[in-house]
């Protein structure tokens, strides 16, 4: 048995902090029905990140879809931040309330996942940026993670599942299990060679045995012009100086005519990382900075009640509006009633927050994750203007 729960069992409200169920059944004994609006925002980043990408609306929909309430929500894919709302609900809140807890961990965890993979593309200036952090996270949830990857920048993922979700082909080299089993990194590279698809681009994995820049020689000499890359997952007891290390493959490949070669690393990486390494590497596979990313600290908090403004200390009562420049992606938070801003820029600011869902009704369908993806690195050249 494995310790998860069902779709039906999350559609019921079943997985959710007791005192919801407490506070419903209180509402429910007393006769108190209240129509209410709440706003989806983030109180704080993890340290050192300034801005959030929005992820997680599918599933959240999923919940929603036949409760009867009234949601606006930004586009998924949106960059934000804090105090920014993201998702405006309403409707009376013992319709909903005990969903609190799912939606949160819905779109806390993906849009971390999402950021992550942002930060990470936009430090590769453009270069590929692979998640291979399925194996860091429990199974059922991995096709999540690859998704909120492939969301928020990368170009690939390793997980099977996750692949055939988004409907890519899944990346990934050889192991080091496939070098200790053939005996030799040479041996191992023919035989992939040899056996698989000659689509899949020849990629070979160079630390098993020996040093990094003579099994790269070995596997280009080996396979030629079949050989598409390198990989290096050298472990941490033996990288000392990792990026003279790829300094020298490099310098050793090019020597011998291998220019085209490319090489791509591995092995406990982060946008910081690749911003160290980015000089010499081609690629970068990221595994546990993406997939255990920092969630993001949302919450759902009740702004308005029928009709009157009112919020908890440390928040802004009264519904709100959030708009965006569409030239700097400069981004203002205003009170519902403002329907016109003029950005800094002096150019007109349009209201991101657009109604998606009616008395239980889904208005339109979601776009394709190809066009969100799009749509995030529209957002990523800000930061970054090689981002492509």
């Amino acid at each position: 048995m494995f310790h998860i729960a069902d779709e039906n069992e999350i559609k019921q409200g079943k997985v959710t902090d007791v005192y919801f169920l407490r506070t419903r059944e209180i509402l429910k004994t007393k006769k108190i029905s209240k129509k209410v609006v709440v706003e989806f925002m983030v109180k704080s980043f993890p340290e050192g990140w300034g801005w959030g990408v929005f992820s997680g609306l599918e599933e959240m929909m999923e919940i929603l879809r036949g409760i009867n309430v009234n949601v606006w929500a930004v586009p998924e894919g949106s960059f934000f931040g804090i105090g920014e709302p993201v998702l405006v609900m309403e409707g009376n809140y013992e319709d909903f309330g005990i969903f609190e807890t799912a939606l949160l961990g819905l779109c806390c965890q993906a849009s971390g996942i999402a950021t992550k993979s942002a930060r990470c593309k936009i430090a590769s200036c453009g270069k590929s940026v692979f998640s291979f952090g399925a194996r860091r996270v429990h199974p059922a949830i991995a096709p999540m993670v690859e998704r909120n990857a492939y969301l928020g920048g990368c170009d690939g993922v390793a997980c099977v599942k996750g692949a055939e979700i988004l409907n890519i082909e899944a990346v990934g080299t050889i192991p080091h299990a496939l070098v200790l089993i053939m005996g030799d990194t040479v041996k191992a590279a023919e035989a992939f060679n040899e056996v698989i698809d000659k689509k899949v681009n020849r990629i070979v994995l160079i630390d098993t045995f020996q040093d990094e820049k003579f099994e790269a020689v070995n596997a280009a000499r080996a396979l030629g012009g079949n050989l598409f890359a390198v990989r290096l997952d050298t472990p941490y007891s033996r990288r000392g100086d990792f990026k003279k290390i790829l300094e020298e493959v490099r310098w050793e490949l090019n020597l011998r005519g291998f220019e085209n070669v490319k090489i791509v690393v591995s092995g406990g990486l982060d946008e910081y990382k690749i911003t160290e390494l980015n000089q010499y590497a081609d690629a970068f596979g990221v595994g546990t900075a993406i997939s255990n990313a920092p969630v993001l600290d949302f919450a759902m908090d009740i702004v308005e009640i029928d009709k009157v403004p009112i919020a908890k200390r440390g928040k802004l009562s009264g519904r709100k509006n959030l708009f965006r420049c569409p030239e700097c992606f400069s981004r203002k938070t205003v009170p519902f009633k403002e329907q016109e801003v003029i950005c800094t820029c002096g150019v007109k600011m349009e209201n991101i927050l657009k109604p998606l869902i009616k008395d239980g009704g889904v208005l339109f369908d979601l776009p394709h994750i190809s066009k969100t993806r799009e749509y995030v690195f529209e957002q990523m050249k800000y930061f970054n203007p090689n981002i492509s």
